[in-house]
């Protein structure tokens, strides 16, 4: 297991170019909530949570697919929104909340970490220890 330091993820989340005219902020609850309140308070947008659950504490799935544990939030007159999480392995949850956001809103990927472009942090191979849990 990988040890990421506060600081190290907040100066890569400041350097990092995000796309321009994002409406909001959607973070997938529970792993994506800290990862999703820091990108949103670093764009100075508003955030809604979605909570699914796929992946028990080993990282392993728990279930067929991802289980949704939240209302969907209401986006009122948002476009365009930034879904975050705090790692993507499969992509299972980040698609399964994508499908449960309305259609018409176009919805951009955003990660911590993966294997994927829309990653901050690409090179750590295995789990993460973020500074956030215990």
């Amino acid at each position: 297991m990988t040890a990421l330091s506060f600081s190290a993820i907040t100066d890569r989340l400041a350097r990092w170019k995000f796309p321009a005219g994002l409406d909001g902020v959607v973070g997938i609850a529970s792993g994506g909530m800290v990862p999703a309140a820091l990108v949103a308070q670093r764009l100075g947008l508003d955030l809604r949570m979605i909570a699914l659950n796929y992946r028990d504490e080993t990282n392993q799935p728990r279930f067929a697919a991802p289980r949704l544990l939240s209302t969907v939030p209401d986006l009122g007159t948002w476009r365009r929104v930034l879904l975050v999480d705090d790692v993507y392995v499969s992509g299972q949850s980040w698609h399964a909340a994508r499908d449960l956001l309305p259609r018409g809103i176009e919805v951009l990927p955003f990660v911590l970490k993966g294997k994927t472009d829309f990653a901050l942090i690409r090179e750590v191979d295995g789990c993460v220890q973020w500074p956030w849990k215990t």
